[in-house]
């Protein structure tokens, strides 16, 4: 059997909270074979979403939190793949501020797990940055994909609405810091560290 393997895009847009605008930088993640995946985050562009996606069967839009510069293009993305979106449910007031009139369709736990290509993606709920942020831990691939909780460089950002600087390092001691050291960190922008080299920041 294939192993399922990471496939990485960078795509360019902006983000938008508490009535400031950035440009950013999001990095896509996809994980699967050569005949099914899913996706982490839907940040800007679909047709950056699917040059990584290529014909395969999409089985989940996988979403570490909602604010836009994450979710902005995911109904067009589920229109696009026919996939659900998969959400935890504390992020519902970022995600109204981007999606007034539609919904995601599954709520994630944490604990949820989801099997694509052979292999496990845990959720593991790490609030903070955002109330229903969450990390997806693929323990047979070696790796965590992080969104905005944690970075090359310590934890994301808390200054904004819905976010908690206590809540977040809670969340990075008892949830990220709990795996093995040399789990890779894949994060929702800038580049992989590790585990062990997050610790000892």
């Amino acid at each position: 059997m294939t192993m399922a393997r990471i496939d990485h895009a960078v795509s360019s847009g902006t983000f938008s909270l508490d009535g400031e605008t950035f440009d950013v930088d999001n990095n896509i993640w996809v994980i699967g074979d050569d005949t099914e995946c899913v996706v982490i985050d839907a940040p800007h562009s679909v047709d950056d979403i699917m040059a990584v996606v290529g014909d395969r069967k999409v089985k989940a839009i996988l979403l570490t939190h909602a604010h836009d510069d994450h979710c902005r293009v995911a109904p067009a993305l589920r229109e696009r793949v026919v996939a659900p979106i998969m959400l935890h449910p504390a992020d519902k007031p970022v995600w109204e501020l981007t999606h007034t009139d539609e919904l995601w369709d599954l709520d994630l736990a944490d604990g949820t797990e989801i099997e694509v290509a052979g292999t496990t993606l845990r959720v593991l709920h790490t609030p903070g940055h955002a109330p229903g942020a969450v990390c997806f831990y693929a323990p047979e691939l070696g790796c965590v994909f992080t969104g905005d909780t944690l970075f090359h460089g310590g934890p994301g950002a808390t200054g904004r609405s819905f976010s908690d600087a206590d809540l977040i390092v809670e969340s990075i001691r008892t949830q990220l810091f709990a795996l093995p050291d040399d789990t890779v960190v894949h994060t929702g922008h800038g580049d992989d560290t590790t585990i062990a080299a997050e610790r000892v920041e």
